[in-house]
């Protein structure tokens, strides 16, 4: 769901950067498919990132430990500008199909002076799958002043073809088919400033078009949405708000980032729908000994007025939670947790055991219920790609209620 991508960005982490450029559209909680499927980070490289000043506000911030500093060694290797990152990522999604994810990006510090910051990221990225999906995408991510000021843009432009089951867990239950096809582009911008207590808040704009048309494909029982064939606008205006205490983004031991993100679409800015979208993201790290990390996350996503049914709440995205396809579960309400357990094993070897449970629901009477509930749960291996930065090659296998899940991707799935 080509717009549900960009129009809903929701966890910045992963949709700035550079792996997952262009898998914006299929990390937002409303489209493609979770980033199982390829929407992660690919940052590897210089990645100065490993020094954890990132989430200091300053060398004198409580929350900057002094054990956080890269070693005297390390910080002289990294003296250097920046990195080229060139790489193709595998995508195999339920919702997208099997194919390759071709990835250039250049990771660097901005200014040499600034200790503060983490680096920035400017690239592009592709799409190309066996179900004739095809999409390319530019972003950037700037972080300007010691890490006062970070800048985020991405414009995206191709086609996603996916499967559309209606609104409602008693749509997703049912499993009727209709394949989609949706073209279009879309841009997202946002300028955050840090204030106190490592807190960054900011406004964002997001538009773009597109078309949906059936595929030949189709199913004659399934019900079809409103605008097929129609080109379709959508302009919103919203704010963010992030605070972020991991030491390390790419494989964090300890800290936690709480992430609020609202969009407003309206008529008035050039929006066809008007309706409002907010999230909310907390992951919480804890490091049980020197080889194995508890990782906690909890999502809640809420819908208003009157949105396309892409502007809804999708369950299975953004790797929330592994196990289902993406657009199978929709609604105007969603909710969602998880547990993961990471080990570090031998010979650059991981293992992570992960389960969750969360549903959609259309609220007022139709509220969340136990008997809707999904549950989720699986294992995966890692392959630690970076010592230095530990950047891990993720290949996950999950379970849901009626489906599973194979994925692949860059650094962890949260």
């Amino acid at each position: 769901m080509l717009h549900t991508s960009a129009f809903r960005a929701s966890h910045s982490e992963q949709a700035y950067t550079s792996a997952l450029l262009l898998v914006l559209l299929m990390c937002s909680p409303s489209l493609g498919q979770s980033t199982t499927d390829g929407c992660e980070r690919s940052r590897t490289g210089s990645a100065a990132e490993a020094n954890s000043q990132a989430t200091c506000g300053s060398p004198q911030d409580p929350g900057c430990a002094q054990s956080d500093k890269l070693p005297a060694s390390e910080q002289k290797n990294n003296k250097s500008r920046g990195d080229f990152v060139i790489a193709p990522l595998p995508i195999s999604s339920p919702a997208l199909g099997s194919g390759v994810i071709p990835v250039g990006a250049y990771i660097f510090q901005l200014s040499r002076n600034d200790e503060i910051s983490p680096p920035s990221v400017v690239g592009a990225a592709g799409l190309i799958t066996d179900n004739g999906s095809r999409a390319f995408a530019v972003a950037g991510q700037l972080f300007v002043r010691r890490d006062t000021v970070r800048v985020t843009s991405v414009f995206f432009q191709g086609n996603l073809n996916y499967t559309f089951y209606g609104i409602g867990a008693a749509a997703g239950n049912v499993k009727v088919p209709l394949p989609l096809k949706q073209d279009g582009s879309v841009f997202l911008g946002e300028i955050l400033r840090r204030i106190k207590w490592n807190f960054f808040v900011g406004p964002r704009v997001l538009t773009g078009h597109s078309t949906i048309t059936l595929r030949s494909s189709g199913s004659s029982t399934a019900a079809i949405p409103p605008d097929i064939e129609l080109d379709t606008k959508l302009t919103s205006l919203g704010f963010s708000i992030k605070r972020d205490t991991r030491p390390s983004r790419f494989y964090p031991e300890s800290g936690a980032v709480l992430e609020v993100t609202s969009d407003f679409f309206a008529n008035g800015f050039g929006s066809k729908y008007s309706f409002q979208s907010y999230r909310v993201t907390f992951n919480k790290y804890s490091s049980l000994s020197k080889r194995q990390v508890l990782a906690y996350n909890a999502f809640f996503c809420a819908t208003g007025g009157q949105p396309p049914f892409y502007g809804n709440c999708i369950y299975g995205t953004s790797n929330e939670l592994r196990g289902y396809e993406a657009g199978r579960y929709l609604d105007r309400y969603m909710i969602a947790t998880q547990l993961e357990y990471r080990l570090v094993l031998p010979k650059r070897f991981g293992l992570v055991i992960f389960g969750g449970v969360g549903g959609v629901a259309q609220g007022g009477t139709q509220s969340f219920r136990s008997t809707n509930f999904l549950p989720a749960g699986g294992s995966g291996l890692r392959f630690n790609l970076s010592k230095a930065h530990h950047i891990n090659l993720r290949a996950d296998l999950a379970a849901g209620k009626n489906e599973y899940t194979f994925s692949m991707g860059v650094s962890e799935a949260f």
